[in-house]
């Protein structure tokens, strides 16, 4: 397939808001595709190679590409640099200058999906003496064949710009509208959130249909996107929900992580999917140590340990253990157990669809427990006295909270879905507010006073799982320290939009739009009725939105988190619905 024919497609995504027609464009462009070609079509409509477990990540700095722009179309570096500062999106610099004469030169050849494949794969994977220089030369060359319209999907994929619409939960529904029928959908998502592989559930049901897709399994090395608790404002609630009687564990203050044990080793996860492993080399050396069995995945919970005290630390303790580098030092000041809540599978078995004190029965006699390898803290409670009492041996502990969990003959484990099957509560749930928010920034404002020549304030959006899109709450100026201050340019630079990005939906405009990536934890004192906000616009009352109000930023920066797992406006509505209202007023 020529790649000209995608970049017309990403082309009409990108030119609609409507997620319906996203969809219809996909399935019919899906539809005609050659099918050994679908898993490079769906990760390159993602900004992708491969799906985001898979070790590599494409990238090229802004100026290097337009060094490439500059050399393939014979324009000074000078000129391109003042449309760039104009423009601040080098594809669309390159759309201006890549003429489409250059693809009938004599020299040219044909840019298929195939030879882009192969380029950027060049460009990812190039390393060492010279590396820059190659990247920059690959890319040139796919740009001398390609047209105004490749040129700007090329320079935004390897600049992380690509963001067309096509989010998971769109492509999910046009496979089943291209390959199946929408009551297959339920079983075509479940495919994907037990491998987190998009490329791979897109080929499956083209080349295989509805019975390969069912056949898809859990397995060792593939990771299962992870369950979701909902919330209830008292445990009184939570143990009449859970039908008098369940199970409750300690909610830990750390990074949660899933652990692929095989026979080649063992491979930690985060649950955005970012490979842990070289971070707790300790924990995956001590868990393939304590495994009894072959092969598992199992999940836990790891916490920073004082060495001198052995009392759990705060989450911000843990973050350290990220360092790319002295890992050994890091090890010895910052001990970390593993504590361990669930298993996924094991020798052969897919456990999800076992009820849950099956699945930590598997864990209690498959694991040497001792050490850095843990269980959660749990008690069987079958009264409100009982959960209280458990409840406050958790703060007592130093843990968020607690987590109840039915032990009921239906209590598997729902890859990817947020239910009552599972329910948090933390001690911040006993002030005005039920929780913290994990929010993403869309934008920033410019400050005045000492925040001069600084971004000053922030604009917050929580993800809304059935439109795609990113829907703002707050404008956030409270809680960052000077040293964040200072350092805003770096975390969100990578990520500016010279427009208000396709995926975020916003009545407040701010100097400057970024790309929906960097999520912040945010704390605040109610959620109200907006006028000026679109998350849940018209849900609750007609030509309102909801806002947060008051809200401080905790320092919290949830690198652990990608922003389609931020806070959603669904989950605001529930908990909108968990306030005591005395009116309906709107509030900015």
């Amino acid at each position: 397939m020529l790649y000209s024919e995608l970049a017309e497609t990403f082309d009409r995504l990108e030119s609609t808001s409507s997620r319906l027609e996203m969809t219809d464009i996909l399935a019919a462009f899906l539809k005609t595709a050659d099918r050994s070609e679908l898993r490079s079509i769906v990760y390159l409509s993602q900004g992708k190679l491969h799906p985001d477990f898979v070790p590599g990540v494409l990238g090229m700095a802004d100026r290097l590409v337009l060094r490439a722009i500059a050399f393939t179309s014979g324009t000074p570096e000078d000129k391109v640099e003042k449309m760039w500062v104009e423009t601040g999106d080098p594809g669309n610099v390159a759309e201006s200058l890549i003429s489409r004469k250059k693809q009938m030169t004599l020299f040219s050849e044909d840019l298929t999906v195939e030879r882009v494949v192969k380029g950027l794969t060049a460009i990812q994977d190039a390393d060492g003496k010279d590396s820059q220089e190659r990247k920059m030369k690959t890319l040139a060359n796919m740009l001398h064949d390609s047209g105004p319209l490749e040129a700007r999907y090329l320079c935004r994929t390897v600049t992380g710009r690509m963001r067309v619409g096509a989010a998971d939960m769109t492509i999910l529904d046009a496979l089943a509208i291209a390959f199946s029928t929408k009551e297959d959908r339920p079983a075509i998502e479940r495919a994907f959130n037990i491998t987190c592989d998009i490329g791979l559930v897109a080929e499956t049901i083209a080349t295989g249909g509805m019975d390969a897709i069912r056949a898809i399994d859990v397995s060792v090395g593939s990771p299962v996107k992870v369950m979701l608790a909902e919330r209830l404002p008292s445990v009184a609630q939570i143990v009449e929900r859970m039908g008098g009687r369940c199970a409750i564990e300690y909610k830990y203050d750390g990074i949660r992580v899933q652990a692929h044990i095989g026979k080649d080793g063992v491979r930690l996860f985060s649950r955005r999917l970012e490979d842990l492993t070289s971070n707790f080399p300790d924990i995956a050396e001590e868990l393939r140590r304590t495994c009894r069995y072959g092969e598992a995945i199992i999940e836990g919970e790891c916490v920073a340990i004082d060495p001198d005290t052995g009392n759990m630390l705060p989450f911000q303790n843990v973050t350290h253990r990220r360092k790319k580098h002295g890992m050994d030092e890091a090890v010895k000041e910052v001990p970390v157990r593993i504590f361990m809540f669930d298993c996924l599978y094991r020798d052969g078995e897919d456990m999800t669809s076992s009820p849950y004190l099956d699945r930590r029965a598997a864990l209690e006699t498959g694991f040497e427990i001792g050490g850095a390898v843990q269980m959660t803290t749990m008690r069987i409670v079958e009264s409100e006295e009982e959960g209280e009492d458990f409840f406050s041996s958790a703060v007592a502990s130093r843990c968020e909270g607690i987590m109840a969990k039915s032990i009921e003959s239906d209590s598997v484990y729902r890859a990817g879905n947020r239910g009552f099957l599972w329910i948090k509560y933390k001690k911040d749930y006993q002030q005005a507010l039920t929780d913290s928010f994990d929010l993403a920034v869309v934008g920033a404002f410019y400050g005045m006073g000492k925040r001069a020549g600084r971004y000053g304030a922030l604009l917050m959006a929580a993800y809304d799982q059935e439109t795609c899109r990113f829907e703002t709450v707050c404008k956030l100026g409270t809680g960052f320290d000077d040293a964040f201050l200072d350092g805003m340019p770096a975390l969100l630079d990578g990520t500016l939009s010279e427009t208000k990005p396709a995926d975020v939906d916003a009545e407040m405009v701010p100097d400057v739009w970024f790309e929906p990536a960097v999520v912040l934890e945010v704390v605040a004192a109610e959620i109200t009725l907006s006028p000026i906000h679109t998350a849940a616009r018209d849900v609750i009352k007609d030509g309102a939105g909801l806002g947060i109000r008051f809200p401080r930023f905790t320092g919290r920066v949830r690198d652990d988190k990608s922003p389609e797992q931020c806070t959603t406006v669904g989950e605001i509505v529930d908990m909108y619905g968990m306030q005591a209202h005395d009116s309906d007023g709107l509030s900015e």
